[in-house]
């Protein structure tokens, strides 16, 4: 495929055009996590599905596994990977950790300035187009190029986004031919069983078969990955050239994909509640292992959450679609939930630490 060569003007364009689908949506999404969650700031530990026993892993073994994730050149996307990745150095060598290397999968089709900073792997993107402003369905399509051209050393990937911090040391959380994934409410199979057998049919087994997950965060035997990641990309194309499923996934069009790809697969992930948390609505940080911070957060200065209406005080990370957000954010005012707290502490540790953040 012909390498595209997409300008910063064009891929910013992109950028918005995403965002600007997903905003549509973000009040609808909020306030239904805000009424699930609303006083239940903890999260069972234990996996939904948990692993059979023959899979436990022996004491003292260590499996690494290789830190992926799937990037644009835009100023968006560099200065959450830098923030990641001052992250991901931290808690690579501490205890509990079996983070191996790290790759920045660029599907720019370029190089841009971070090459020197973050291990980065170039791939292209997709045709000119092809994505409709949809930038996210270039992440199979990279995983696919990388998977094929690159040297992967660890027999296990962990699949990452830009916006995930990792607050504790993370662990091999999957189990041989079990992936480890995180369970997203509003990934609801069962419920969407119609459009669903458009590519899952019905000789393929139930639609229950299908997690409840995305491809992120996902740690998975590479051998697994290598097998489900043409198939992603494939039913992602199908998914967005067909209006009836574009408009009932939206965004999280890519993550049914992969959760369909995996089950046309067999593959049945470890569900684990640990694997994550997403400030607002979870309130503790725990011993959870990613902060997502995909979602606004606004209070007002009584330390009340005022979602779907912008905070007197907030961080939101679409607030700095252009460049890099400024060092030693304020913190939160009193009453906000830790988990708030400790993301703005950890976005200023990394701002404060990272030469030249300002040419993000």
């Amino acid at each position: 495929m012909a390498r595209k060569n997409l300008g910063c003007t064009s891929l910013l364009f992109l950028v918005l055009l995403g965002v600007g689908s997903f905003f549509a949506t973000y009040n609808l999404i909020t306030m239904i996590v805000h009424n699930k969650r609303m006083n239940s700031g903890r999260l069972s530990l234990d996996p939904i599905v948990e692993m059979p026993d023959n899979m436990k892993k022996p004491g003292g073994a260590k499996v690494l596994f290789h830190v992926a994730l799937t990037a644009t050149d835009a100023p968006y996307s560099k200065w959450q990977c830098r923030i990641m990745y001052y992250w991901y150095k931290k808690h690579k060598d501490m205890a509990g950790s079996e983070m191996g290397k790290f790759t920045r999968i660029l599907h720019s089709g370029q190089p841009d300035n971070l090459m020197d900073e973050i291990p980065t792997f170039v791939v292209d993107p997709l045709p000119s187009g092809l994505d409709r402003g949809y930038i996210v369905l270039n992440r199979p399509w990279a995983f696919v190029q990388w998977l094929e051209r690159a040297t992967i050393e660890e027999e296990y990937i962990l699949m990452a986004e830009p916006d995930h911090i990792f607050v504790n040391p993370l662990p091999n959380l999957a189990r041989g031919e079990f992936p480890a994934g995180f369970p997203f409410f509003y990934i609801k199979p069962a419920e969407n069983e119609k459009i669903i057998r458009k590519y899952y049919p019905q000789e393929n087994g139930p639609v229950t078969n299908i997690d409840p997950i995305g491809n992120s965060p996902v740690i998975i035997r590479k051998d697994l990955i290598e097998k489900i990641a043409p198939t992603w990309m494939n039913v992602s194309l199908r998914m967005k050239d067909d209006p009836e499923t574009d408009k009932a996934f939206g965004w999280v069009l890519e993550m049914y994909a992969y959760a369909v790809a995996s089950a046309l697969h067999g593959v049945q992930h470890i569900l684990r509640k640990d694997f994550m948390l997403q400030p607002p609505w979870d309130l503790e940080t725990g011993k959870r292992f990613i902060i997502h911070y995909t979602y606004g957060c606004d209070y007002n200065m009584k330390g009340e959450l005022t979602y779907g209406k912008v905070g007197e005080w907030r961080f939101d990370k679409r607030s700095h679609l252009q460049g890099p957000p400024p060092r030693n954010i304020s913190l939160p005012p009193p009453g906000v939930p830790e988990s708030v707290v400790t993301l703005v502490k950890m976005v200023n540790e990394a701002t404060a630490n990272i030469p030249n953040w300002d040419t993000s």
